[in-house]
């Protein structure tokens, strides 16, 4: 059994007039935290998930929400379980 964790970062650009009902959305979204903000519409996103294949798919519903411009990923990493090389 496959127990790693894949740990990605998204920067979320929202029109600043859809930001809170684009945070609302988010918040909505399993295993996604909201880190940091501005008030121009950029958003840091936090996504936990099994494999790369939520990742993207998470990355698709974010692009997806009404207001949100782009969704990109910063960063990826893939914390392996005790006793696994990733």
């Amino acid at each position: 059994m496959d127990d790693s964790l894949h740990i990605a970062s998204l920067l979320v650009h929202a029109r600043p007039e859809f930001f809170v009902a684009v945070k609302a959305n988010l918040r909505l979204l399993p295993d996604l935290e909201l880190h940091q903000e501005s008030p121009l519409g950029k958003l840091v996103v936090v996504i936990e998930a099994s494999d790369e294949a939520q990742i993207l798919q998470r990355i698709e519903q974010i692009n997806n929400i009404p207001g949100v411009l782009n969704a990109a990923l910063v960063y990826h990493e893939l914390l392996a379980s005790e006793g696994e090389t990733p």
